[in-house]
């Protein structure tokens, strides 16, 4: 029986400074926002799936 292998070619796509750049912010900009979200929201089950992770990390929830 024949063996059949498949080779697999990449395509790579250069990716430039300032774009990686506007990655760089947006994901950080996305991390606070979702920081801040589950630090001072105020619904109940956000705050408790939170609590300890924020406190292990001295982020302020109350």
């Amino acid at each position: 029986m024949p063996v059949i292998s498949a080779k697999q070619h990449s395509l790579t796509t250069p990716v430039t400074l300032s774009q990686r750049v506007v990655i760089a912010v947006g994901a950080s900009l996305l991390g606070l926002c979702l920081v801040y979200f589950a630090g001072f929201s105020h619904i109940e089950a956000v705050h408790n799936a939170a609590h300890d992770t924020r406190h292990s990390a001295a982020f302020p929830c109350h």
